[in-house]
Formats: structure tokens, C-alpha cells, sequence
């Protein structure tokens, strides 16, 4: 299957491999298929809608940027998702990417939650949580070059 994307131009995936938003994203409920696409030589993906070529979220695993970041999963996002076993389960947040980089953020309040095996995903609200929505990630990296 050939898509259209915001970044990589037309692409060919696999269909087997594009992952179903039941309830879409926030803000663009009416998008239900996505597509994850490497962005090479990074530890960032583009979550490209299938539908529409402009929608499409820099995410990263949030766990690489922040080791200490930790949240438990509503038994209902885990029925949703169909999850059986951690392994199946990958987390991604997205970034709102600046100029410059530095002031890149990312949103740890509302990751996004992928089972890999099923190829379901949910955009997780985390309440009563200390994650924000904008949590800097060039602060951490510098961190850990020191």
C-alpha cells in the first residue's frame, strides 16, 4: 500500500503494520489510522496518519529521555488495547518541536500507548499525575553528558 506523508513524500507499508486509534487523537478524533515511520540515524518516529498527509507527530520512547518515568495503566486503556503482556506494549510521547531544538518539549501527561502485537493505540490522559505537557528534553540529555 502507497501512502502520501508530511515528511519521507510516498511511501510503501505494510498494511499489516498500521496501528488503529479506536477513539482517534485529541483533536483529530476522526483520524484512525496510523502509520510509524524511523526517522533514520535518530531515536525519533513520525506517527504519520494513513488518511491525511499533514497529520502526522515527532514521537520518542519517553523512558530513553526520562528513566524515571513511570505511570500505571487504567484497566480500561488495558481492555481497550487488548494488552496481555508487557513485551507487546510500546510508549511513545510526542514532541512539540521548536526552533531552536533546545526548546524542543515533550508531552509526558498524555503518552501514547501502542500494542504492538494487535496494532491498537491510545493517546493515555494521566491525571493526578506530576507529568505536564511540556517537559524539556534538551535539560535531561545535557544531564547525562555531564
Amino acid at each position: 500500500m502507497i501512502i502520501q506523508t508530511k515528511f519521507h513524500g510516498e511511501q510503501e507499508i505494510n498494511r499489516n503494520d498500521i496501528i488503529y486509534f479506536a477513539s482517534g487523537i485529541p483533536g483529530f478524533l476522526e483520524e484512525k489510522e496510523f502509520y510509524l515511520l524511523h526517522l533514520e540515524e535518530t531515536d525519533l518516529f513520525v506517527l504519520q496518519s494513513v488518511k491525511t498527509p499533514e497529520i502526522a507527530f515527532i514521537v520518542t520512547d519517553p523512558f530513553a529521555l526520562y528513566p524515571q518515568y513511570e505511570f500505571d495503566l487504567p484497566e480500561e486503556t488495558i481492555e481497550k488495547l487488548e494488552i496481555q503482556l508487557d513485551k507487546d506494549v510500546a510508549t511513545f510521547a510526542i514532541l512539540t518541536v521548536r526552533e531552536p531544538f533546545q526548546e524542543t518539549t515533550a508531552n509526558l501527561q498524555a503518552p501514547l500507548v501502542i500494542n504492538q502485537t494487535k496494532k491498537l493505540g491510545k493517546q493515555v490522559i494521566l491525571n493526578h499525575t506530576p507529568y505536564q505537557t511540556k517537559h524539556k528534553i534538551i535539560s535531561l540529555q545535557e544531564q547525562g553528558e555531564r
